[in-house]
């Protein structure tokens, strides 16, 4: 059978398929492999021109220049030659192009894309529009030739040989066995002395490198190991999309269920720019404007989509919440939401105490002892009546249920006077009008009952966010806000709206069975932000710091990092250099040099995305794209003696005594492994490159049958686990904890808020030194209304000072009309130089240097989740 693409395509074999709505809280660390789309800033491959590539501070301890691992065996066999003792020996001379068709692994977009080789190296990168997310490639991925041929590479692993904080690290090339019987030896003895526990794992985002490939065997490595410690940046990129959302819907929406671009009537990005985010979202976007469908884009700046927007709302940054609470006051004040859906899907007709402003119990009800589940209250009737969380939507009650009102109920503890979540919500929202919305937010108070309008009359709606939300000290609520927004237009897992399409059925390779709930219970994090991050196994950045620095909850001795540049990625960079430096010790696996590799004591090198055979198992954004499987061909040969971060995993698990659970090193047999129940073998793979599309229905509104695993089994408006632990159980809006508003004593100094955005030609901080992406983007830059720079005395392409209460960066001014006069918006993840062009590196720790994450603090950070407030805090701009 051949799929509409023309790609083989093979009948679907699902019936071992698990497509579950939600998972339950307590075991998110089972959706891994639903979790590969989530990001954050630490991206691999970033930082300045460092002494690790020096050649003046390598001397080699190998006896031999190269050695042939297994990733030059490989693709040396895809491109039709044999091993030999050079890195470019081998190549036919005066061979003409081949074009192979892959998939840039370089961002969460995944793009199908073609590739041209030519003598062993690959030369050019296109799109493939025959492939489900080909139909265009972005600048950086067309850039990768000159990623993987750059000189500044790592090319043989090394150690460091003087202490930490010495003014050089004496690095000496060492050879793998050395490098890995090391890393095995020094993580064997801290985890004798001091537990498990006490290593932590870390990786870049998947969201913005090829971290993909591998990150759930990065994952499966740690469980195994026995550490609950893994940190990836989650709260800055990846826990509004993913994990907050459990708190309403027990599932990762948008993060899994993805927007249906193709049958949407309207389109909802809230801080969300797939123009540089994800470019297969933003190509979709324009053909489903183009055929009519309405797009509504929220963002502090005019970008990308924004220009094509039926509503562009202009948030104050850090003031979304408030946003969302005006566009859910309007909804309900005029009936523009899905009654049917409401009543039955969400938790709005349960009842809430008003004594304790807690969900009414079943086992509280005075007449019913011994009952299980929570209390709504029948209309018709005027009686209370159980809700099931087994089965809440079940019997010919739900209708009658009431959804406003006071009623009193009689209570083991006597009467007690209840009201409905929905009563409660509509109370919540009554201030909020969108006159009160338009003095917190800016956006105008028409612009918002005209979005509401757009909403309700233009369904369904699928909507898409990013880490426009997710950083921020109100960073939760916000996500909740949005939410209980979306819950309101009933178009969660219907056709046009948020649907989790069906997956390819596999074998978990995760190893969430590795990993006892005693040991999970000691992730550090979970003590002070109960329901955050730790939960899932994911560490904090800041907490992470306070482990190493403060030895709280317990002190964590060892980092093996796969790529991620904590120091570039995060607030308070002096902090996590302090941080890293303190280790007992620290590996760090990359292709480049950056500020973070500068701190270890093992440097890795990683081959490059195109050099290494990768499987991938579906590809997300659409049912065409998620029945697809691709095994990508080596485009090139592994520069010097590089491998990829899979085999690191495979090599490292071996020397650890962990080689039972990774196949014995053979990453073939795990991969057979993980594809069995799909029916898909390795070798039909490896025949056909452009990969394996299944043929595989989508299932809608998969609530009917199983309904949500949240306490209630429904969609909770009202989260009770948040009111647990001291936070709002309705959606709330608190001011910015840096702010005009909330801090009059430091405005006079710093009047401006300031935001942040990613740079459309880098993956966050990554690539600045390939002159191909720095030519058109030489310097960082600040936009700035024209206004505001008028009135400092500012031009574009000044040099500017950006200044915070903790100190100064610069960056060249870019004047932008379509930003609010009292915001500006700079660029993080600056100091890298460019030598061909001549631009030098910026020491990443100095005052007035790039690095914009010197001047900004990962505190004061969200109560639940830890995320900083990054983009959304005070500054002045001064000229230079």
């Amino acid at each position: 059978m051949v799929s509409q693409n023309g790609m083989a395509c093979l009948p679907g074999r699902n019936k071992r398929a698990r497509t579950p709505m939600i998972a339950p809280p307590m075991t998110i660390h089972r959706m891994l492999p639903m979790l590969q789309s989530m990001g954050a800033p630490g991206s691999r491959g970033r930082g300045p021109f460092s002494p690790l590539t020096h050649p003046a501070n390598l001397r080699s301890t190998t006896g031999a220049d190269w050695e042939k691992p297994t990733s030059r065996e490989r693709s040396l066999q895809w491109l039709g030659q044999r091993p030999s003792s050079s890195p470019r020996e081998g190549v036919m001379p005066g061979a003409g192009p081949e074009l192979q068709a892959t998939f840039c692994p370089m961002c969460v977009s995944r793009c199908g894309a073609t590739a041209t080789v030519q003598d062993g190296r690959l030369v050019g990168l296109g799109p493939d529009p025959d492939h489900p997310t080909g139909r265009a490639v972005c600048i950086k991925g067309k850039s990768a030739p000159q990623v993987l041929e750059h000189p500044d590479r790592l090319l043989r692993p090394l150690r460091r040989t003087t202490p930490k904080g010495s003014a050089s690290a004496g690095w000496v090339q060492i050879s793998w066995d050395e490098a890995l019987d090391t890393i095995a030896t020094r993580l064997r003895t801290i985890a004798d002395e001091s537990g498990a526990e006490a290593v932590v794992f870390g990786s870049a985002s998947p969201s913005t490198s090829a971290i993909s490939d591998s990150v759930e065997w990065i994952t499966r490595l740690r469980r195994a190991f026995g550490s609950p410690n893994y940190t990836n940046s989650m709260e800055l990129c990846g826990w509004g999309r993913f994990l907050a959302a459990t708190y309403t819907f027990g599932a990762p929406v948008p993060g899994a269920f993805m927007p249906d671009l193709d049958n949407a009537g309207c389109i909802l990005f809230w801080g969300y720019n797939p123009s540089v985010s994800r470019l297969v979202h933003a190509t979709a976007t324009v053909e489903a404007v183009n055929r009519g469908a309405r797009l509504v884009v929220v963002d502090p700046r005019r970008t990308g989509l924004a220009s094509r927007a039926d509503h562009w709302l202009q948030v104050r940054p850090g003031t979304d919440a408030a946003l969302a609470l005006g566009l859910i006051h309007v909804m309900l004040e005029n009936g523009w939401y899905d009654a049917d859906f409401v009543r039955r899907w969400t938790n709005a007709p349960l009842l809430v105490r008003l004594d304790s402003r807690r969900l009414l119990r079943a086992d509280e009800l005075r007449d019913s002892p011994g009952r299980t589940g929570y209390v709504a209250w029948d209309e018709p009737d005027a009686r209370p009546v159980t809700v099931d969380p087994a089965s809440p939507a079940d019997g010919s009650s739900v209708s009658r249920r009431a959804v406003s009102g006071t009623v009193e109920v009689a209570t083991t503890d006597g009467p007690v006077s209840c009201r409905p979540v929905f009563e409660l919500l509509r109370r919540h929202c009554d201030e909020m009008t969108p006159e009160s919305t338009e003095s917190v937010t800016g956006v105008a108070a028409q612009t918002v009952v005209d979005t509401a309008r757009t909403l309700w009359e233009s369904r369904p709606v699928a909507y898409y966010s990013w880490s426009g939300l997710e950083q921020h000290s109100n960073t939760t609520q916000m996500i909740r806000a949005v939410n209980v927004l979306y819950a309101l237009t009933g178009c969660l897992d219907s056709v046009g709206g948020n649907v989790l399409f069906t997956p390819v059925p596999t074998n978990p390779v995760d190893g969430a069975d590795l990993l006892g709930d005693a040991q999970r219970a000691r992730t550090i994090g979970v003590q002070g932000r109960p329901l955050g991050p730790a939960r899932f196994e994911f560490v904090t950045v800041e907490d992470l710091c306070t482990a190493a620095l403060d030895h709280e909850p317990y002190r964590a001795r060892a980092l093996v990092n796969f790529g991620a540049n904590f120091v570039m990625a995060h607030g308070d960079s002096a902090r996590v250099r302090d941080a890293l430096s303190s280790l007992d010790f620290f590996v760090h696996a990359d292709l480049f040099a950056t500020p973070t590799a500068e701190l270890a004591d093992i440097v890795l090198p990683v081959a490059g995305p195109f050099e290494t055979e990768a499987l991938r198992v579906g590809f997300e954004v659409s049912q065409s794209a998620q029945s697809h499987v691709q095994l990508r061909r080596p485009a090139a040969l592994p520069r010097g003696e590089a491998r990829s971060d899979l085999q690191i995993v495979f090599a490292l698990a071996e020397r650890l005594g962990l080689g039972e659970h990774f196949w014995h090193g053979d990453i073939d047999a795990g991969w057979r492994y993980q594809l069995a129940p799909s029916g898909i073998t390795l070798e039909a793979l490896r025949e056909r490159p452009r990969g394996i599309s299944l043929d595989l229905p989508t299932v809608h509104r998969k609530y009917g049958d199983r309904g949500f695993r949240t306490p209630t089994g429904l969609v909770e408006l009202w989260s009770q686990p948040l009111a647990e632990i001291g936070e709002p159980a309705l959606p709330s809006f608190t001011e910015p904890a840096l702010s005009p508003r909330s801090r009059p004593d430091l405005a006079a100094d710093y009047p401006l808020v300031l935001t942040c955005a990613k740079s459309l030609r880098f993956c966050e901080s990554q690539h600045r030194q390939v002159a191909e992406l720095r030519r058109a983007a030489p310097d960082p830059q600040v936009e700035l209304h024209p206004d505001t720079a008028q009135a400092r005395g500012i031009a574009t392409g000044d040099w500017v000072r950006i200044s915070t209460p903790h100190g100064a960066v610069r960056a060249r001014a870019k004047l932008n009309s379509s930003i609010g006069p009292d915001t500006v918006c700079a660029q993080h993840g600056w100091s890298q130089g460019c030598d061909e062009l001549g631009l030098a590196s910026s020491d990443p720790y100095g005052q007035d240097g790039v690095n914009l994450n010197l001047v900004l603090r990962q505190t004061p950070s969200d109560p639940v989740s830890g995320s900083s407030p990054l983009r959304s805090s005070l500054c002045e701009v001064t000229r230079l």
